[in-house]
């Protein structure tokens, strides 16, 4: 256990390029997140409004999922610095949304950027771990959940200061052009015979999918309603509430990092089963905190659980197939794992707006259940 920080360490330097896309990411999600009470209040609409606006992301998904292979081709080394671009470009556009049509159309753009870049650069970790024969993708997710939890905490601060949206994305969009110097990135040749279609395996694919969409959709729940939950349910202020969001990523950040030495002693399918009994154990803590410093707790045993899950079904996949369709695969599980993002945020919404916060953090926890089944339906594959 104690070379672990060292063989973490040595992981983001062996994928340093991609893990700055993973912090790239988890900042913008990070300030969003932080001032989703803000943005809501603005936009003067109700819960299941707003979680509709939220599903505007899923149409950007969907284009990205048909033009990434291509663009991934055409682009090449400069993939990832394009897409960070439109992505950065993205956030400015939600900074300057003054109404619902408004930010309906910017999420819808947030949404092609976020997918472009999730499935280049988890394509790119792909590649290294196979060009290295080892692990890598549980560090550069914690990249992600790093890069979260300092902009959910900044951002905090932000609106304690009353600095508007629009400032603070922008001051986001500004470091995410000055990172993205660093993401020129060839991607490795792909083998020949890895064609595209259907000659690789679709049950493993459907099934790890399957349970890093249900990981991902507990996140994105948390991410975005975390800090409403604990201003509205729980009469916090507004830097109390992004500290729901933040402790998420916090405690994301120690369980990925921690992940790989975890997965090395116990099978991934075991670490899946056992974290999401601890995520289920930490949704439903939240959703019945009586007081903000117990939900901080709940989200934070939440976090713990769950930011192993979509990590290791990402990487289970590729032992799932051939090493020719590997990247492939990976690229398919990640494009139906990170319609999480988009799906849970709105679901969150309308159950919401008809039953309240509580009650929609309780149903995350039973969403949580279903990647248990999972987990024992990809032993048999």
């Amino acid at each position: 256990m104690k070379k672990q920080p060292m063989h973490v360490f040595h992981a983001l330097y062996l994928s340093r390029r991609p893990a700055v896309a993973f912090a790239i990411v988890g900042l913008f999600w990070g300030c969003f997140a932080a001032y989703v009470p803000q943005i809501k209040a603005g936009l003067d609409v109700n819960d299941a409004t707003f979680g509709l606006l939220l599903l505007c992301n899923a149409l950007g998904l969907v284009s990205s999922m048909v033009v990434a292979p291509r663009l991934d081709s055409a682009l090449g080394a400069r993939g990832l610095q394009f897409s960070s671009v439109a992505f950065a470009l993205s956030f400015l556009m939600l900074g300057f949304a003054t109404d619902a049509v408004s930010f309906g159309v910017a999420m819808v753009v947030v949404g092609a950027a976020s997918g472009l870049t999730d499935v280049l650069m988890n394509a790119r970790v792909s590649e290294l771990e196979q060009q290295h024969r080892q692990p890598l993708m549980n560090a550069n997710h914690g990249m992600f959940s790093v890069g979260y939890a300092v902009a959910a905490i900044s951002s905090g601060v932000a609106r304690e200061a009353q600095i508007a949206p629009v400032s603070a994305f922008a001051a986001v969009a500004g470091l995410i052009f000055i990172l993205m110097i660093f993401l020129y990135m060839p991607p490795r040749d792909v083998a020949p015979g890895a064609a595209t279609g259907g000659r690789y395996p679709l049950k493993p694919i459907i099934v790890c999918g399957l349970i890093v969409l249900v990981a991902f959709m507990i996140e994105a729940a948390v991410e975005t309603w975390s800090a409403l939950h604990i201003e509205r349910s729980l009469q916090g202020r507004a830097a109390e509430g992004a500290m729901g969001p933040a402790m998420l990523g916090l405690t994301m950040a120690l369980g990925r990092f921690s992940g790989q030495a975890v997965s090395q002693i116990f099978s991934e399918t075991k670490v899946i089963i056992a974290a999401t009994l601890v995520a289920i154990a930490g949704a439903v803590l939240a959703a019945l905190a009586p007081a903000p410093l117990w939900a901080y707790i709940g989200f934070g045993i939440l976090g713990l659980g769950i930011s192993v899950i979509g990590p290791l079904g990402l990487a289970l996949v590729g032992r799932k197939v051939p090493d020719h369709l590997r990247t492939e695969a990976i690229s398919r599980v990640a494009v139906l794992g990170f319609a999480g993002f988009f799906l849970a945020p709105a679901l969150m919404g309308f159950v919401s707006e008809i039953y309240g916060l509580r009650i929609a953090f309780l149903g995350a926890a039973g969403l949580a259940l279903a990647a248990i089944p999972l987990t024992l339906l990809l032993r048999r594959i």
